[in-house]
């Protein structure tokens, strides 16, 4: 499918009156791709919210759209999205220890590229802590700083082992042998639909 193509098919997935951030609706979004504005529309169909959970397909027409209009940033964002809809939505509130306290020093990279281990709550078979991978996302922020704090979206490997967590319960973040940092969780949301086969760059 073309571009064009590709953004019709996500946007016949949103009601109509769904609204994005500056309150314009999927009706307007037909109006920008009447005319050919492709990146605006995408941009708008980003920002969608307030009618319940998105599909995957919808994540999934998004993200490669955006890859036919080499829009990196989109790209990332919308198959975030597209693995939150298949495993689910956890995000929080970190806080990382300053630089003079662990081994980091540079800024953690706000677009999903860290891989952090999580203490949050699992135990081992000898009954000492259990760490889990998660992938990280930083909200409004290209990075986030040793001892800044920021609202960041959480991406397990293993979704099931997430499961038990609720609103205001506090985890860690793990890099080393000190806490790296420490976040209290502010949404968890099951998977929009069950898990389905990996598609295109929705995981790498």
């Amino acid at each position: 499918m073309d571009v064009l193509e590709l953004l019709e098919a996500a946007s016949l997935l949103a009601p109509a009156d769904t609204p994005a951030e500056n309150a314009l609706t999927a009706d307007d979004v037909w109006d920008y791709l009447a005319h050919d504005q492709w990146e605006t529309a995408l941009n708008l169909m980003e920002e969608f919210r307030g009618a319940g959970p998105l599909p995957v397909s919808f994540w999934q027409s998004m993200a490669e759209a955006a890859e036919e209009l080499r829009l990196e940033g989109s790209r990332s964002w919308c198959w975030w999205r597209w693995a939150e809809a298949r495993s689910g939505v956890i995000r929080a509130r970190l806080t990382l220890r300053p630089a003079a306290e662990t081994r980091r020093r540079l800024p953690i990279p706000g677009a999903g590229v860290l891989k952090p281990l999580w203490n949050v709550g699992n135990r081992a078979p000898d009954g000492g802590p259990s760490l889990n991978i998660a992938s990280l996302w930083v909200e409004n922020t290209l990075e986030l700083p040793p001892g800044g704090t920021a609202s960041v979206r959480l991406r397990p490997l293993t979704p099931s082992q997430w499961r038990h967590l609720a609103p205001d319960d506090v985890i860690t973040m793990h890099e080393s042998a000190p806490v790296a940092g420490t976040a209290t969780v502010l949404e968890v949301r099951p998977p929009v639909e069950p898990p389905l086969p990996q598609v295109g760059e929705g995981l790498r």
